[in-house]
């Protein structure tokens, strides 16, 4: 295992992960992380919605520096399609976020905001692309488990890049490395078509009753700073209002079960995401690409879920602020670190680049590291 870049440049960084449903950032100075972020932002109530979640964030956010953006809000269906949702997520940060811009377009680098447009394909939910390509420098062979609120990305890193077979988000659908399931905004219906619940099997409700965020509640695997989103029925998070939704989902009232009765089907639903993740896990792995004993890495608000499939699959598992440590300060400030992989990512690749330009460029040259591009 390599050990990870050192500091490169020491102009202020933030990474940008403007996804439709919250917005990550992550200020890197001098070469290391110094904090990262999450907001709920939804996206499809339009861009205002970014200025929202932007005026909520740390003021360091709305700093001037260079500005490195991944995204997957581009296929909110508040845009006309994922060309439209490039062009608008790529103009609204050249307008907003203060100093240059960059926009991570994965295998074709950064591009300056007003070329993401005509490189959409690269560009749109590439935000998998960085979070691999920061592994790979560390961790030449791993599985990343990118375990979200709404989605899991499984990437195989191979002799330190992606490896991934698909790219864009419908060919990684049909590869097993994107699967749609996260552990918030997944409905449950989406995990199942029955259940058990004393001693019968029996359907669920076609409707979105309840949510995996309320199995991840009842299970005590979800942490209160990573629900962030409203409920299914827009009331609150106790634990009656959650058995609530879940005893609709097979037809029932609250009082028709006990506590562990609601706790045991919320397991239940846990136990059949995992299974979705393990077959696309073992699909990937049968390619012979990864030797038994590279790691999954570990990052997003499902990183729980990660772990227990690293067990299932025999692998060690090691989560991505353990792996770039050494990238980090100060120590304790890293509550974030994993749960926003991508703006991390695409924040220390953009520090690192510039750092190369820096040493690159000829002494009295003006830098223009936002308009060039820079493979990984």
């Amino acid at each position: 295992m390599t050990a990870p870049h050192a500091p490169t440049s020491s102009a202020r960084v933030i990474g940008w992960d403007l996804g439709g449903v919250h917005v990550k950032a992550a200020l890197v100075e001098d070469g290391l992380v110094r904090a990262a972020v999450q907001a709920p932002c939804p996206l499809w109530n339009g861009l205002p919605a970014l200025d929202a979640a932007i005026a909520a964030l740390p003021a360091w956010a709305r700093s001037p520096a260079r500005h490195a953006v991944t995204m997957t809000g581009e296929l909110t269906d508040c845009f006309a399609d994922r060309a439209d949702g490039v062009a608008q997520l790529a103009g609204w940060a050249a307008a907003r976020l203060p100093g240059s811009v960059a926009i991570y377009a994965g295998r074709a680098g950064f591009l300056p905001p007003g070329a993401a447009a005509g490189r959409a394909p690269d560009v749109a939910s590439a935000n998998w692309h960085a979070t691999a390509a920061l592994v790979g420098g560390v961790q030449p062979a791993a599985l990343l488990a990118d375990i979200g609120s709404t989605t899991a990305d499984l990437i195989p890193i191979v002799a330190g890049r992606p490896a991934a077979s698909g790219y864009s988000d419908a060919e990684r659908l049909e590869t097993g490395e994107l699967v749609y399931t996260g552990v918030v905004r997944t409905p449950l219906l989406a995990l199942a078509a029955a259940a058990p619940f004393r001693g019968r099997r029996t359907a669920l409700m076609a409707e979105c009753f309840a949510t995996t965020a309320d199995a991840y509640r009842l299970t005590r695997d979800l942490a209160a700073a990573e629900d962030q989103q409203d409920t299914a029925d827009l009331k609150g998070k106790s634990d009656s209002e959650t058995e609530t939704r879940l005893a609709r989902m097979i037809g029932r009232d609250r009082h028709e079960g006990t506590g562990a009765d609601w706790a045991g089907l919320a397991g239940h639903f846990a136990e059949a995401q995992l299974r979705l993740l393990h077959d696309a896990a073992a699909l990937i792995l049968s390619r012979g690409t990864l030797p038994g004993d590279a790691p999954v890495v570990l990052c997003g608000a499902g990183r729980f879920v990660g772990a227990r499939l690293a067990a299932r699959l025999g692998r060690p598992a090691r989560d991505l602020a353990d792996l770039v440590a050494p990238r980090l300060a100060p120590p304790g400030g890293t509550a974030w670190i994993s749960t926003c992989g991508p703006a991390v990512a695409v924040g220390l690749l953009a520090a690192d680049h510039a750092g190369a330009d820096a040493r690159e460029r000829p002494s009295g040259n003006t830098p223009q590291a936002d308009s060039r591009r820079a493979a990984p």
